[in-house]
């Protein structure tokens, strides 16, 4: 009954983005996160006793900058071939052929899947056959799968494909084929790469994505890990996902309603915190911590953003003792009034409110001011304004309320520390 690990998307050595320095960040434990989880993968399989290893592509991020890298990489294979695990490799967009340029000899006994079309690797002692191909170059725009070869009758016959299959939000269309065309190869299981985010498209036969085993920014949040795969002959009888990774992402968000003063509500963000640490099952949190609610403490919260990050910070430090890392800090609190208060009313501040939520929901207004906030957008410094823009609806919206805020919390007369 073999066990097999199915893994992609390891992306070695890749930095995790939006982690801003600041003193007491837990530095040394997210240091080489990717590479950190990758041990954790093949002390998985040693520890489960596996018999093989399949990698489905985007083992590497890119061209090597650094040869330690390759050299990380040749004694982790290394120690699992001592284990006698069978190790399979496929190259994807990342890793293609035409991309690593500088290699170095992988272990002996490790197979890598040919490029210029599709072959098979066979496994008799393990009753197995690996069919695949890897990427010749960053762009493969046309179905792999397509020109796989036959199931081999009696085997337990796997696919592996780097592919975002009909298309995926996030993934580049690379290797594009269909659900239903994967199943009529007759494969029992298809090992996927390229999509981040785990998902078993089906059963009948088994169509997996393993996700990446460490997430690198928010956009890849919660448990990522590998697939575990038990089989039974030539029957594939479970497939079950394990967590690797060393960094656990996650948006927390932390209801401040009814907070009548800032203290209140900064005492229900540490309170959150800790409860949520838990959950990252000892890993470092990577977080962003967005403060919601209508509270009298708006104000106070919105006025200065800054000054919000790092208390929000401080408070990490003293729940977390350095297993906490606030990548961000969003406050969307709002004031406990209104629309009709607001109208009833003629005094500056209630006027200043009324104009600007009027003008965030007349859509055709945000149209006509794009050409100048795009012109003011493109003199701030990069990364300031964020991943989207003055063209998104929902960008000028969101930019509109936090200036509300600020504002709002200035014009009571809030001050900085």
């Amino acid at each position: 009954m073999p066990l097999i690990v199915h893994t992609a998307d390891i992306h070695l050595d890749s930095p995790l983005a939006g982690l801003p320095e600041y003193e007491g960040a837990p530095h040394d434990a997210v240091h080489l996160a990717t590479r950190r989880a990758f041990t954790n993968i093949v002390d998985l399989a040693i520890d489960k006793n596996a018999d093989m290893l399949i990698i489905a592509g985007d083992l590497y991020d890119g061209e090597l900058r650094d040869i330690n890298t390759a050299l990380f990489l040749c004694s982790e294979l290394a120690r699992l071939r001592r284990a006698e695990v069978e190790v399979v490799i496929a190259h994807g967009n990342h890793d293609a052929e035409s991309v690593i340029t500088r290699r170095l000899p992988l272990p002996a006994g490790v197979r890598t899947l040919p490029t210029r079309k599709p072959g098979t690797e066979t496994f008799a002692d393990l009753g197995i056959a690996i069919h695949g191909q890897g990427y010749p170059s960053r762009e493969v725009l046309t179905d792999l799968s397509s020109a796989y070869p036959k199931p081999i009758e009696g085997l337990l016959n796997i696919g592996v494909l780097h592919t975002a299959l009909t298309g995926r939000d996030g993934h580049a269309p690379y290797a594009p084929c269909s659900q239903g065309a994967l199943a009529a190869r007759g494969y029992d299981y298809w090992a996927l790469g390229h999509v981040h985010t785990a998902d078993v498209i089906g059963e009948d036969p088994w169509i997996v994505f393993p996700g990446c085993p460490q997430g690198r920014s928010l956009r890849e949040c919660g448990p990522k890990g590998v697939m575990v795969i038990e089989t039974d002959g030539d029957r594939v009888i479970s497939v079950e996902a394990h967590a690797v990774d060393v960094v656990r992402w996650a948006d927390v968000t932390v209801e401040v309603a009814g907070a009548a003063e800032r203290d209140d509500a900064l005492a229900l963000v540490r309170q959150v915190l800790a409860d949520v640490l838990p959950a990252a099952d000892g890993r470092v949190l990577a977080c962003r911590v967005v403060v919601e609610g209508a509270c009298d403490a708006h104000r106070s919260l919105g006025a200065y953003p800054a000054r919000l990050t790092d208390e929000i910070r401080a408070l990490a430090l003293d729940v977390g003792a350095g297993q906490i890392w606030v990548a961000g800090v969003l406050c969307t609190t709002r004031p406990h009034v209104v629309a009709g208060d607001l109208n009833a009313r003629r005094d500056p501040i209630a006027r200043l409110l009324v104009d600007a939520r009027a003008a965030a929901a007349d859509t055709e207004q945000f149209a006509e001011r794009i050409p100048a906030i795009t012109e003011l957008a493109g003199l701030m410094p990069p990364g300031t304004l964020g991943d989207a823009g003055p063209t998104d609806p929902q960008w000028l919206t969101d930019r509109v309320a936090g200036a509300e805020r600020l504002l709002m919390g200035r014009l009571a007369g809030i001050e900085a520390i």
